[in-house]
């Protein structure tokens, strides 16, 4: 891999690089599968039964925030470092991330995110996940076995992570263009969210992306041109500084991605995202077509 790491490598690198016998210290495979509970679905269960050859499972509860009411948030770069450096990750290592989710994308850019955020850059996300390495004949495996610990040092870019206090302020000063990556639905309102204590909407000045968007119909990433003319139909300027929210900032980073792949690096991710702002915010602040 080049000294600048792509953000995306296809199946058929990885598959190459696996059978070089590069998986090792020098680069990890992880499968960051996570779904909603309603989805009745075990990634870890999974994870035992088949994965890509090399790859060890990132749980993104286990590596998160446990002090906080609310899902996943980003863990402190000690726990971090603690977690990676376990799963054998060093300084020196590139990391590949993906999902089996059938988009064929989902969690991993949230992993590839916070990579980033602890200051390591050399981590990509496969194109098109588990469901694209299938269709492209890869193979998987059941064998596991634990790699042994590496020393990993973390320090956060914590200018990369915004609170409800930030986003509160800025609907106030719009200084900030604000992206929201769930469904066309649930950003209207008109669409159930998935968490039941939790009612759809947007909060003011909300630029609306659905993460699927910036994914073809196979699930691999979209190309520069159509990501590119995405931003701007969307109305949102890439040489201005932007926030993403989603449901519960994981899916907020497929646009955080879409937007490096374009050369933009300036996008924050509102980390407790729709599932903390529909708890805290007062009713003006919550817009819905579906009242």
């Amino acid at each position: 891999m080049a000294a600048q790491t792509r953000a995306i490598v296809t199946g058929k690198w990885l598959a190459g690089a696996i059978k070089s016998n590069l998986d090792g210290p020098k680069l990890r495979v992880l499968d960051c599968s996570w779904y909603l509970g309603k989805l009745k679905r075990d990634p870890r269960a999974e994870f035992e039964q088949s994965h890509i050859p090399g790859s060890s499972f990132f749980d993104i509860d286990e590596c998160s925030d446990k002090s906080s009411a609310l899902d996943h948030m980003v863990p402190s770069p000690s726990h971090f470092a603690e977690y990676v450096g376990g799963l054998g990750i060093g300084k020196d290592t590139h990391v590949v991330v993906y999902d089996t989710s059938q988009f064929g994308s989902y969690t991993a850019p949230r992993v590839w995110w916070m990579f980033r955020l602890f200051g390591h850059n050399s981590v990509s996300v496969l194109d098109g996940g588990m469901k694209n390495w299938l269709v492209d004949g890869h193979p998987l495996t059941s064998d596991y076995s634990k790699p042994g610990r590496a020393e990993f040092k973390a320090s956060a870019n914590q200018s990369w992570v915004i609170t409800y206090e930030d986003v509160l302020e800025n609907i106030k000063t719009k200084q900030f263009q604000v992206v929201d990556a769930r469904s066309a639905g649930r950003f209207r309102g008109t669409e159930p969210e998935p968490r039941d204590d939790t009612l759809p909407g947007h909060f003011p000045g909300a630029i609306n992306m659905p993460f699927t968007s910036f994914m073809d119909a196979s699930g691999k990433e979209r190309g520069l041109e159509d990501l590119s003319r995405q931003f701007k139909e969307a109305g949102v300027d890439l040489e201005r500084p932007f926030w993403v929210s989603c449901g519960s900032g994981v899916t907020a980073c497929h646009v955080v991605l879409a937007a490096h792949l374009l050369g933009h690096d300036g996008s924050s991710i509102y980390d407790g995202s729709w599932s903390e702002w529909f708890k805290r915010a007062s009713p003006e602040f919550v817009i819905s077509e579906g009242k």
